[in-house]
This record gives C-alpha cells, sequence and structure tokens, in this order.
C-alpha cells in the first residue's frame, strides 16, 4: 500500500469507484490488483481508503469526478434561443433548461441564436474555463446543411484554411455526408471558437449555412439527445472530457 494515497479514516477505495459507475466491487477491487487505478497520481493496492472530497483518482488515465456538489450537464439547445442564462431582450434563453437545477449553471461557450446542438452546462468553474481556453484545442464537430452542390475541392480549400475578416481559420476535418440538386450536407470539425466562425467559413468559399447542428463537443456527442431536452455528463464520458483538459 502506498502510504502517501491512503487516508486511514477514508472510504475504501473500491467503494468509490463501484459509486462512479465501474462495476461491482468486486470488479472495481481487480481493477486496483491490476494496477490501473492512481490516487493523486500514485499505483495503489487493494486495501487503500481515499478521501473522496480531496483525492484525485484516474482509472486507466481517466478522471473521476468525486465531487457531487459539481454536475456539468449536455444540453440539446434549440434554435432561437440564445446562449446566455438571462436575456435582457425577453428572448428564449437557457435558464429555462436549467430551472430545475439546485446548482448555478453557467454555459461552455456559445452558439449563436440559430445554431442549434449540443451546449455543456456546468458549474465547475475550472472546467469551463479549460474547455473554451484556445490552449487545449478542444475540437467540435458540426453538421451543416448548405446552399448549393459542394466540389470536392472545398474539403481542401478548408482545410488548408480561409482568409476572414478577423484572421485566417482552418479546418481539422472536413467531409461531405449528402448532396442534393440544390443543396449539401457537410459536416465540419475545427478546433476554433470564434463568433459564427463555421457560418462565416462556408459563407466565404461560396455556400451559405441555412441549417447549423454542433453535434460533438469533445468527447462527449449530442447522440439522440432531443431538441430542448437534457442528460447529465458523467462517468468515463465526464473523466474523459476532464482528461482533455489536463484536469
Amino acid at each position: 500500500m502506498n502510504p502517501d494515497a491512503h487516508t486511514p479514516d477514508g472510504v475504501r477505495l473500491q467503494k468509490v469507484l463501484a459509486a462512479a459507475g465501474y462495476g461491482s466491487r468486486r470488479a472495481c477491487e481487480q481493477l486496483i490488483v491490476d494496477g490501473r487505478v492512481t490516487v493523486d497520481g500514485r499505483r495503489v493496492e487493494l486495501g487503500t481508503r481515499v478521501d473522496p472530497a480531496t483525492a484525485v483518482v484516474h482509472v486507466d488515465g481517466v478522471r473521476l469526478q468525486l465531487d457531487d456538489t459539481k454536475v456539468t450537464i449536455a444540453l440539446h439547445k434549440p434554435a432561437g434561443v440564445v446562449s446566455s442564462m438571462h436575456d435582457e431582450q425577453g428572448r428564449p434563453d437557457l435558464s429555462q433548461y436549467a430551472a430545475e437545477r439546485d446548482e448555478r449553471l453557467f454555459h461552455v461557450g456559445r452558439l449563436d441564436e440559430q445554431t442549434e446542438g449540443l451546449l455543456l452546462l456546468t458549474n465547475d468553474g475550472e472546467l469551463a474555463h479549460r474547455l473554451t481556453h484556445p490552449s487545449y484545442e478542444i475540437p467540435k464537430t458540426y453538421v451543416a446543411t448548405v446552399r448549393g452542390q459542394v466540389p470536392r475541392s472545398l474539403g481542401r480549400a478548408l482545410l488548408d484554411g480561409v482568409e476572414l475578416e478577423d484572421g485566417p481559420a482552418r479546418a481539422d476535418r472536413f467531409t461531405v455526408l449528402e448532396t442534393l440538386p440544390t443543396e449539401s450536407v457537410v459536416e465540419i470539425e475545427l478546433h476554433e471558437g470564434r463568433n459564427r466562425i463555421v457560418r462565416r467559413m462556408l459563407e466565404h468559399v461560396g455556400h451559405p449555412v441555412t441549417r447549423l447542428v454542433r453535434t460533438r463537443f469533445g468527447n462527449v456527442r449530442l447522440g439522440r439527445l432531443k431538441p430542448g431536452h437534457t442528460r447529465v455528463v458523467e462517468g468515463t464520458e465526464l473523466g474523459t472530457l476532464m482528461s482533455s483538459v489536463d484536469l
């Protein structure tokens, strides 16, 4: 047992792991025996006790959020809703989706009013700060319906980068999903967070956006979440998100 990671009057580590969704206590004991669990950066042995309020626990390099006062929520923001917890102009805002929560939530970044899709709400200030900080380059994926048929050369142009009024912008990945006579559906991934960046890039290359949906933020996916609905981001999904920003 590593004494530096052991808190004698703490909670058994396998119980903490089981409560975090890593299976039965027996399965969690095996994780510890296999050396897949660290506490405060140190590998530990069976019998270790921890203080969930202070311990930093990782399984296979993925952080466990043990502070039950912190919550992160995935919202499918509908079009027509502004990314604000209170809109002074009286427009539909995000407060309606946080009304049933006791925590004081705030949004991680923003989507413009007409853009739909995945928006994270949290009360974890450090996580929110890191997810929006340019140095971490968190990728975001969007599906856009655009006017016109998209030529094959468009992907290369966006990957190479285009020059906008506030500087160059470049896609990390670009895929044409569907081509119709008068419009196309494309998927674009980038890590920038400038205002209306996807819309401006596609309009710059001659394909204005008629509908835009963010489908992914880091490792968190929109999936089948319906517009106006929320779900809690937890377990390994939350841990992977935290690990992506060195938490």
